[in-house]
């Protein structure tokens, strides 16, 4: 009886062992890489006007889903099309009220006026990559460099500020562009990888004028990346 249950046990492990080289095989021959990401960066105002300042960290959280298609035999070049979700903040010294009609925009020239001040966006985005990579389909530990192109679409913004004269807090701005774009940029080796985002058009619309001139800003994000299969 025991003879018997040893063949069993030898039959039924040498089976498993075969369809999991099976699956292991079929999977590898098609394998994709980095789909799910998640990041944190520090966001930074370009094109700001003389006057106005960052104060302390301006941070961004950003994750979502990449669909990775390789585009040669080796799986290593590949192209990415995803959907994501990102949320930043940028604090700084720039006051935003608001009056009957519409809101008005200062600069906050004396720190000691005001303990908080900071405006906030939260987006969907559409990231598009091109991947180039070190991967094989028995390497998980790999260099990489992703560049592409990011679209957002600001669903939610605030306003918040803490001062002499009390504090105000602004929901669904009408001045914020509805939509963001940039260039984005992804290197690295294995878990730790340098992700940075530019820019292209600002952050809010050109109704927005600080003495006189219309606000340009921009967002410069960086920081790092982290992809998961």
């Amino acid at each position: 009886m025991k003879t018997i249950l040893y063949i069993l046990f030898i039959i039924s492990f040498g089976l498993y062992s075969y369809s999991q080289e099976v699956e292991t095989t079929e999977i590898d021959s098609l394998y994709k890489e980095d789909q799910f990401y998640a990041g944190i960066t520090y966001n930074i105002l370009g094109n700001k006007p003389e006057k106005l300042s960052q104060v302390g960290f301006s941070l961004g959280f950003h994750l979502g889903f990449i669909k990775d298609m390789p585009i040669n035999k080796n799986r290593n070049v590949a192209l990415g099309f995803g959907l994501g979700y990102s949320a930043n903040s940028f604090n700084q010294n720039l006051q935003i009220s608001e009056s009957e009609t519409s809101y008005n925009y200062a600069i906050l020239e004396d720190a000691n006026l005001y303990t908080k001040n900071r405006f906030s966006v939260h987006l969907i985005e559409m990231p598009f990559e091109f991947r180039w990579r070190t991967s094989t389909p028995k390497d998980y530990e790999f260099w990489r460099i992703y560049t592409g192109f990011k679209v957002g679409y600001v669903f939610a913004n605030t306003a918040k500020y803490s001062g002499v004269v009390g504090a105000e807090d602004f929901r669904q701005i009408k001045d914020f562009n509805k939509f963001n774009y940039g260039l984005t940029l992804c290197i690295g080796y294995n878990t730790w990888n340098f992700y940075a985002y530019y820019g292209l058009n600002p952050i809010f619309s050109k109704s927005v004028l600080v003495d006189n001139q219309i606000l340009e800003m921009n967002a410069i994000k960086i920081g790092l990346m982290f992809y998961i299969l």
